[in-house]
């Protein structure tokens, strides 16, 4: 369920270099589902600014952003009692009762936040998963423990302070799984889909209007162009088409 609404942001604080979590207060009725996003209006930006629901509960979620451009760096300014317009509900959201077997969920830099959400649905419907993370830098690691508690977790970086030195790729060649759940950059996304496999990838995408109206997030399916904000994020292995 879609809707808009003003959040009050009861946490803003800084998780690793460039990388912060924020804690917004307010309705929590659009029925949120791991994978999908919320649209966030920052004053004096024209376009609103699209990040993953990390976690949620009856009156709150937690979002991860990076600092990226002018407007993620006003967010990351912002203070506790501020409020922040917001559309809710957005996206699809991971389907879980495509997975069966050996799950493990494979998340690149801010692609991570969304499968923590999942993470914690795996470990309460009792499924057997494990937890593949990467980063370019080990300075910009973070949950890396909050992974841990609920899951088997290996790390990667590019430049080996932390994990195994290397990509999620190195890392997925080394294991045995039946189904995977992805999200992170598009060359990351390629990467763990050229391996082979079933599985469903969240695309990151700049988007315009964040709803469907614009096209401007497009990506090509078996089925013709797919719009990320409406039928994605979340698509499954066997349709997408990488160009």
């Amino acid at each position: 369920m879609k809707k808009q609404a003003s959040y009050e942001i009861k946490k803003n604080q800084s998780l690793a270099k460039d990388i912060f979590l924020m804690t917004l207060v307010g309705p929590m009725d659009f029925s949120p589902k791991p994978g999908q996003f919320i649209n966030i209006k920052i004053d004096g930006f024209y376009l609103r600014r699209p990040i993953s629901i990390c976690s949620f509960d009856e009156e709150s979620m937690d979002i991860i952003y990076k600092i990226v451009g002018n407007g993620t760096h006003a967010l990351s300014q912002m203070l506790p009692g501020q409020k922040l317009d917001v559309l809710c509900g957005l996206g699809n959201g991971f389907d879980l009762s495509l997975a069966s077997g050996k799950i493990v969920l494979v998340g690149g830099g801010v692609g991570i936040p969304p499968l923590y959400g999942l993470a914690k649905e795996l470990k309460a419907a009792g499924s057997q998963f494990s937890a593949v993370l990467g980063w370019q830098t080990g300075d910009q690691a973070f949950f890396i423990d909050e992974f841990a508690a609920l899951c088997p977790t290996h790390g990667a970086t590019n430049d080996g302070e932390i994990g195994k030195k290397g990509t999620v790729t190195d890392i997925l060649k080394e294991l045995s799984y039946d189904y995977y759940f992805t999200c992170g950059p598009k060359l990351m996304l390629k990467a763990v889909h050229d391996l082979g496999g079933n599985g469903q990838l969240s695309f990151e995408a700049r988007m315009g209007c964040g709803f469907g109206a614009c096209m401007g997030c497009s990506c090509k399916t078996l089925s013709g162009s797919k719009r990320i904000c409406t039928q994605g994020p979340v698509l499954r292995s066997d349709e997408v088409i990488f160009s």
